[in-house]
C-alpha cells in the first residue's frame, strides 16, 4: 500500500492505472511510424534528423522521443537516439525476429475497439466488425492486407512461446508435427530449427498458404514443413504425432472448444500429444493479468470466446479421453497445456 510524504494513502498507483494507456500508445505509434526500423538502418540520429526522417511536426517530436527513452525502448546519448538491444531485435521489421506485427494490429484494430469495453461488459456482445453485422474472421480473411497484418501479429504474440515449446517439449520422441491454425508458421519453424529430424507443417484456411510458405521459405525449411489447407471445424486434420493449437482455443465457446479437443484426440495415434498454449490464466485467477485481459479481449472480439485456467484445460482434455495432462510455463504470460493420448 503506497503512502505519500505525509503518510497518507497515495493515489499514484491508481493514476498510473487510469492513464496507463498513454505509454503503450506511444510505443504503438512508434511502430506505426517505422521508428525502430529506421534507427536500425541508420544508427543513432539526432533529434532534428530523426524528426525529419519520420515526417513529424516539431511541436511534439522531442517529447515523443524522450517518452520512448523513459519507456526504455530507445536510448539517447550525445550522438542522438538509437534503439535499445530489445527494440532493435524485436521491432526492426527487416529482422526475422520482428514481432511488431502484433503492435501494428493492436494499433489499427484493438486500440479503438477497446474503447467500447464498457458496452461489451453491459451487452456481452463483440465490439469489433460484428457491431455492423459482419463476421470478424470473414472480414479479416477477405482483405489481404489485414490478413497479413493479423498473421504477423500472431507471430509476434507467439514467438517467445514457440521457442520455449521447441526447448521444453520432448520432440525427440516424435517424428511429425502439425500446427492447427498455424498463421505464418512461427511454431513449426521454431520447432524445426531446433529439432532437425522433425517434419510436418501447418493447417489453416487456404488463403493463408502463400503467407505461410513465404515465411517458411525465409528460414530455408520448405523441404520439411508444408502447408495443409482446410478448416479445423469442417475438415479432417492432417495426420501427425503432435498437434499444436496456439491462441486458437480461446476464440470459441466451451462446446466449440470441446469439439476441437475431441477432433485432435480422435486424430492422434496412441501416445500422440496435443499442445495447447495461450496466456493460460492461473488457477486462482489472481496473477496472470495478461490472461485475464486476453479473456476480456475475446469478449470484445468474439461471440463466445474466453480464456481459461490450466485446471480448466486439463479437465476438458481428460473428459475427451487424454490419459495424461500437465501444465508447463513457457515464456511471459504464456503456458502450454499438454495432453497425451
Amino acid at each position: 500500500m503506497a503512502n505519500d510524504a505525509a503518510g497518507q494513502l497515495s493515489p499514484e498507483p491508481l493514476i498510473q492505472l487510469g492513464l496507463g494507456f498513454w505509454g503503450p500508445k506511444a510505443v504503438l505509434s512508434a511502430v506505426e511510424l517505422d521508428l525502430f526500423t529506421i534507427l536500425a538502418e541508420s544508427g543513432p540520429l539526432p533529434l532534428e534528423a530523426l524528426r525529419q526522417r519520420l515526417g513529424l511536426h516539431p511541436r511534439g517530436a522531442r517529447d515523443f522521443f524522450d517518452t520512448l527513452v523513459a519507456l526504455a525502448v530507445l536510448e539517447r546519448d550525445e550522438r542522438g537516439y538509437r534503439n535499445t538491444p530489445l527494440s532493435d531485435h524485436y521491432l526492426d521489421r527487416n529482422k526475422q525476429s520482428y514481432i511488431g506485427g502484433l503492435f501494428e494490429m493492436a494499433n489499427a484494430r484493438l486500440y479503438p475497439y477497446w474503447a467500447n469495453l464498457t458496452q461489451a461488459l453491459r451487452s456481452g456482445e463483440p465490439q469489433n466488425e460484428a457491431r455492423t453485422g459482419e463476421d470478424f474472421f470473414g472480414v479479416l480473411y477477405s482483405d489481404p492486407q489485414r490478413l497479413k497484418q493479423f498473421l504477423q501479429a500472431m507471430t509476434g504474440v507467439s514467438f517467445a512461446a514457440a521457442q520455449a515449446i521447441a526447448a521444453k517439449f520432448p520432440f525427440e520422441k516424435y517424428q511429425t508435427l502439425i500446427d492447427v491454425g498455424c498463421a505464418q508458421g512461427c511454431v513449426p519453424v521454431q520447432v524445426a530449427l531446433r529439432h532437425t529430424h522433425l517434419r510436418g507443417g501447418g493447417f489453416d484456411l487456404p488463403v493463408v498458404q502463400p503467407i505461410f510458405e513465404d515465411y517458411v521459405r525465409s528460414f530455408g525449411l520448405s523441404d520439411r514443413l508444408r502447408f495443409y489447407p482446410g478448416s479445423f471445424f469442417q475438415d479432417a486434420l492432417p495426420p501427425a504425432d503432435v498437434y499444436v493449437m496456439g491462441h486458437i482455443l480461446h476464440d470459441w465457446n466451451k462446446d466449440e472448444k470441446m469439439g476441437l479437443l475431441r477432433k485432435a484426440y480422435d486424430a492422434l495415434p496412441a501416445g500422440g500429444a496435443l499442445i495447447v498454449y495461450e496466456a493460460i490464466i492461473d488457477d486462482q485467477r489472481r496473477s496472470n493479468i495478461v490472461g485475464l485481459l486476453m479473456s476480456l479481449n475475446m469478449l470484445i472480439e468474439t461471440p463466445g470466446g474466453f480464456d481459461y485456467t490450466g485446471a480448466d484445460a486439463c479437465g476438458w482434455m481428460a473428459e475427451v479421453g487424454f490419459r495424461e495432462t500437465y501444465v508447463e510455463h513457457l515464456a511471459g504470460p504464456d503456458s502450454m497445456v499438454v495432453g497425451i493420448k
